[in-house]
């Protein structure tokens, strides 16, 4: 079994996540505590690659950044920047199919939090800013540790958007996903098996450990 997918994978939903921490946490705090009128639509739009066809949102941006289109090409002659078929293009489009995975949790913790708190540390003269990560981020780390966990193993699983923006190319944008295709169409199912029994194992176990710590059974055990 070539174990090169099974790493590039990992290195695809690492990246993916910590991108996605920092793009999530000021979208799930904005959700949360705005009055906007455009709340419902910023919510829709985050929330689509829930229920959107994973291959949609691959085709379009396959559209979007292929070189001969405008905004492809001006990406690549005057930025440099190739997003399909390319690593980058696969870690732009799992951030984007991954983001509602970290926006919902985080942005279900914040609302969670007693509005006294926050209005207790605005009239001990505390910014928005100091607030969020004094007050606001430690209470809600089982949320915060929820999203990190969904998005990591959401990433893991993605096949249909990499496979669009991606492509097969061993080395560079193979994930462990389509080699587990790749060995299904070549009838080596026991090659197939053992990618599917490593995914299955990783993210059962990362899925268990938010569990243990969100039930607080962790605690419990080491008293």
């Amino acid at each position: 079994m070539d174990w090169q997918p099974l790493l590039l994978t990992f290195k695809l939903a690492l990246i993916t996540t910590l991108l996605l921490l920092l793009i999530s946490i000021p979208i799930a705090y904005w959700l949360a505590y705005t009055k906007s009128k455009i709340k419902p639509i910023l919510e829709t739009l985050v929330s689509m690659p829930l229920v959107l066809p994973p291959t949609v949102l691959g085709f379009y941006l396959l559209v979007a950044f292929s070189p001969s289109n405008t905004f492809g090409g001006w990406l690549n002659d005057y930025l440099g920047i190739r997003l399909i078929f390319s690593f980058k293009g696969l870690v732009f489009a799992s951030i984007l199919y991954s983001l509602p995975f970290m926006v919902h949790p985080i942005q279900a913790g914040f609302s969670k939090v007693s509005s006294s708190i926050i209005e207790a540390s605005y009239v001990l003269g505390k910014s928005k800013t100091t607030t969020l990560f004094k007050i606001l981020l430690p209470n809600i780390k089982p949320s915060v540790l929820t999203g990190i966990i969904l998005a990591f193993a959401h990433t893991i699983g993605e096949f249909g958007v990499v496979l669009m923006i991606g492509g097969n190319m061993p080395g560079k944008t193979k994930v462990a996903s389509i080699a587990i295709y790749d060995e299904v169409e070549a009838l080596n199912y026991d090659v197939a098996n053992w990618y599917s029994l490593v995914l299955f194992g990783i993210t059962f176990s990362i899925l268990l450990i938010v569990y243990l710590v969100n039930g607080g059974y962790l605690k419990r055990f080491w008293r």
